[in-house]
């Protein structure tokens, strides 16, 4: 959900949509959770030829999973595997199939989804998946992606912080992202080892980068729905969210068509 207040409605309606679970993937991804830059979705220069071999993201595709394929596509970063439900239409429109991009469907069921996402990596060609974005973290979304990551080497980031996530076996090295990282200064640590740029600076950057995205074309807000009555909507929403109503389409709630 968004909520919109401004003079310019249709250039508002847009931009609420896009900046919290885009810089909440932004976090996710940054430089700085690998140990080897090359696996970072924004490091432009890993771009080419190669780059399909360096990354597999197993997303489940909420709007935060459809921001992480669009950066995973403008690092060229292949192949993607995308597990959706109702919303597959649309994440059809994000991947690349031509470079070995697919969706696993988790209405079939969880040893479904895992042997699903073991074929698609077989007809890939990749002969294992070290890295895992679970952008639903929960309804057994980390077990099934647990069992197809590998032994040695692997990570995982969620996106419900405060859950127990002690399902994950120990070989997995897990975190969990928040977009308010982007509200804080250096972590005590990171201060004492004299860095002094912190989650503000990487807001800072990004912000600006989504905006040059935006102007240039390569960057683009989620399809998105206005629900009518302003706040006088979201008794209406949180039920259609509830009831499964909403697929792959983000909310805007007008603040003043409020009555």
């Amino acid at each position: 959900m968004a909520f919109s207040g401004c003079f310019n409605p249709s250039c508002c309606n847009d931009s609420s949509s896009w900046p919290l679970h885009a810089h909440g993937t932004s976090r996710t991804v940054e430089c700085y959770n690998y140990s080897d830059p090359s696996y970072c979705l924004w490091c432009f220069w890993c771009r080419g030829k190669n780059s399909r071999k360096l990354f597999t993201i197993l997303t489940l595709t909420t709007l935060q999973g459809a921001y992480a394929i669009k950066l995973a596509k403008l690092s060229n970063i292949h192949p993607i595997i995308a597990v959706a439900g109702r919303g597959a239409a649309f994440v059809e429109s994000l991947i690349d199939r031509k470079k070995g991009d697919t969706i696993v469907d988790y209405r079939n069921g969880d040893s479904a989804v895992v042997t699903g996402i073991q074929e698609a990596l077989k007809k890939a060609g990749t002969k294992e998946v070290k890295y895992a974005f679970d952008a639903v973290s929960e309804h057994n979304s980390f077990q099934n992606i647990s069992q197809v990551l590998s032994k040695h080497g692997s990570k995982i980031t969620l996106v419900l912080p405060g859950k127990d996530f002690s399902a994950i076996p120990n070989h997995i090295e897990k975190s969990t992202t928040m977009v308010g990282s982007v509200h804080m200064d250096p972590s005590e640590g990171k201060a004492k080892a004299g860095i002094i740029t912190g989650g503000k600076e990487f807001g800072y950057v990004f912000f600006r980068l989504f905006s040059r995205g935006l102007q240039q074309g390569w960057f683009s807000g989620h399809p998105h729905e206005v629900v009518p009555g302003g706040l006088n909507g979201v008794e209406k929403g949180l039920a259609n969210l509830k009831e499964g109503v909403n697929s792959a389409t983000k909310y805007v709630f007008k603040i003043e068509d409020t009555k």
